[in-house]
């Protein structure tokens, strides 16, 4: 590589050349920029791959054929292709760093820059891969476009030497190339017959020429996807098989990826159990036929979880080592005609197949639902499929909202825990908004569904659907009331009485974000110094305080209210407060922890004290209440 040095006002300075390591760029080319030596046979095969395409421009009759020879750790890759003369050589195999497509200059390699667009050769480093598995690099090659040249030879070795010397006409009859590897110590297990003929299959199965491996076929055309079956169970089963062969895993289902604008062509295949949405979706991405990648992380949109994918293209741009893809305007063009591939899929199952469509939701709803987000029509149309946890059961928003005039929704798992049973006994419609995704969804239900009131559920609501306590009797229990109060002040909990359904829920704890929020606010303000306690403290609002709802109707409330003894009744709240936190499965905090501690002691050491003290008039009046 070339480089003109910076130049002063008062005398030029003298251009210099840069001095390559070959023996550091290699260790660069193994440790930092491929993640594995077998890259080096890709790079073969695309070279030869490319050689030939070249050929086949000038004379499209030319053989098209690639053969691989593996024995006593050693190499030989010879094909057909165009072939190279002395200067194409100097001009492509001898310089680092420049581009087979824009720095070449000798008319025999005009054809093969052509071909190799798009490829690494564009990098000026496609052959050097070799080096990571071989000491010695030996290439014989005869130019077609120069039918009058001789053969020509290059070796080289990875001490960054190499010679080029011209050979007798007898030493390569044809046109092509032929590349000699001997393989460095520690590397002779690349270069066996069986880990060649496996890479090659790998790399080149799709590949649109006649390439061998020791008379081994390694193209398999066409692709399974391009095979033409009898019908479409046939096809079906086929590209079951295909996916079990490459990714390991029966697929629920197979989606067609055509989109022929941007040249690719593949399968997407459903995966047959759930997976997390933060796992990275990994996927097989062959460039002109050569594999690139099996890692592709960006070819879909992020909800597109549930789905690998194998495909062939010619548009996308390759990172320089080949092993991913580059971040462009291609490649988002091409995950959105891909991600529209899939989403009409979905809508074909639920307009023609709702049974297959039906199996798929059973296992990843989630992703449907991570779409319909932030697509309208898609929520539209899974609307009667999309399954929610709701008071009613597990049903679909549409089949809830037709039963309910108002959709309430809690935000979190535990809201819900805490409402479900009281709600379904009054007759109040709750769908549980916890789980991911939810809760967007009910709130976006009446821009597809007009008319339907949505609302989120909070203590206000909840106690409002609760029957009222007859005025004299409450007021019969204001000392109980007052007492209860006082007991639970200190957590930041009011206290209320109520009748309602099932009869067997003594009390429930209710509260809401707001609620949780001032809750949090004044636990930090008692933990922190003078400073932040008074920052803190000017942020106190007006929210509503968690609510504990005592159920009238239930025998141990009543039995809890008439007691005399005040001190008992704010024992007996706080066990009730704690059995009401427990029965919502929330997270204890300390200070919840520490009251079930004090309730449960405190019940003990009142039962025990009874037990101890029969006759006393404290004993009689507890023993009644046992």
């Amino acid at each position: 590589m070339d480089f003109q040095t910076s130049q002063s006002s008062q005398a030029p300075q003298s251009p210099h050349t840069f001095q390559v390591d070959l023996r550091g760029l290699v260790d660069l080319l193994s440790h930092h920029l491929y993640s594995s030596p077998r890259v080096y046979l890709r790079e073969l095969l695309q070279n030869a791959v490319d050689a030939v395409t070249a050929r086949r421009a000038l004379e499209p009759g030319a053989p098209a054929r690639v053969r691989l020879t593996a024995e006593g750790g050693a190499l030989r890759v010879e094909d057909s292709g165009v072939g190279l003369t002395e200067a194409d050589v100097h001009d492509l195999l001898a310089t680092i760093g420049r581009s087979s497509k824009r720095g070449g200059t000798a008319q025999g390699v005009e054809g093969l820059q052509e071909a190799r667009a798009d490829f690494l050769g564009q990098f000026g480093i496609g052959l050097l891969a070799c080096f990571v598995v071989a000491e010695r690099i030996r290439v014989v090659s005869r130019s077609a476009r120069t039918p009058d040249a001789r053969p020509v030879e290059w070796t080289a070795t990875d001490d960054g030497s190499y010679t080029v010397r011209t050979l007798p006409d007898e030493a390569r009859t044809e046109p092509g190339t032929t590349v000699h590897l001997v393989a460095r110590a520690g590397a002779g297990e690349w270069l066996t017959e069986e880990r060649v003929l496996a890479l090659a299959r790998d790399f080149g199965s799709l590949l649109p020429y006649d390439v061998r491996v020791g008379g081994e076929a390694v193209t398999d055309l066409p692709a399974p996807w391009d095979r033409p079956y009898p019908s479409p169970a046939t096809r079906r089963v086929a590209l079951a098989r295909h996916c079990h062969e490459l990714f390991g895993f029966t697929p629920l289902d197979s989606i067609e990826l055509d989109v022929p604008l941007a040249g690719i062509r593949g399968v997407a295949y459903v995966l047959p159990s759930a997976v997390s949405p933060a796992q990275r979706a990994r996927h097989r991405v062959h460039l002109k036929g050569m594999l690139l990648t099996e890692r592709a992380e960006q070819l879909l949109p992020d909800w597109a979880f549930f789905v690998r994918c194998v495909l062939d293209t010619d548009s996308l741009r390759p990172t320089a080592s080949r092993e991913s893809l580059y971040e462009d305007e291609t490649l988002a063009a091409v995950r959105e005609a891909l991600g529209e591939r899939i989403r009409s899929w979905l809508t074909g199952l639920a307009a023609g197949d709702p049974e297959r469509l039906a199996a798929f939701l059973a296992v990843h709803h989630l992703g449907v639902k991570s779409l319909a987000r932030h697509d309208r029509d898609m929520l539209r149309t899974m609307l009667p499929w999309l399954p929610f946890e709701t008071t009613d059961g597990r049903l679909s928003l549409e089949e809830f909202a037709q039963r309910h005039p108002v959709v309430h929704f809690t935000r979190t798992v535990e809201e819900f825990r805490q409402v479900a049973p009281i709600a379904s006994a009054q007759g109040v419609g709750v769908v549980n908004g916890g789980y991911t995704y939810d809760s967007e969804l009910v709130e976006a239900l009446p821009s597809v569904r007009p008319g339907t009131a949505v609302a989120e559920l909070d203590a206000d609501t909840v106690t409002a659907h609760l029957d009222t306590v007859d005025p004299a009797e409450e007021l019969a229990l204001s000392g109980f009331l007052a007492a209860a109060r006082a007991a639970l002040d200190p957590l930041g909990c009011d206290v209320a009485l109520r009748a309602f359904h099932p009869l067997s829920v003594p009390a429930l704890h209710l509260d809401d974000r707001a609620a949780r929020h001032e809750q949090a606010r004044a636990e930090a303000e008692e933990r922190a110094d003078d400073l932040w306690a008074g920052i803190l403290g000017s942020l106190r609002g007006s929210a509503p305080r968690a609510r504990l709802v005592l159920n009238h109707l239930n025998p141990l409330v009543r039995k809890v209210s008439s007691l005399g003894d005040r001190e008992l009744i704010g024992t007996a709240t706080e066990s009730l407060y704690g059995q009401a936190l427990l029965m919502a499965q929330r997270p204890l905090r300390p200070a919840d922890s520490a009251l079930l501690n004090r309730a449960f002691i405190g019940l003990l050491e009142w039962a025990t004290h009874g037990d101890n003290d029969s006759g006393s008039g404290s004993d009689t009046a507890g023993g009644g209440q046992r």
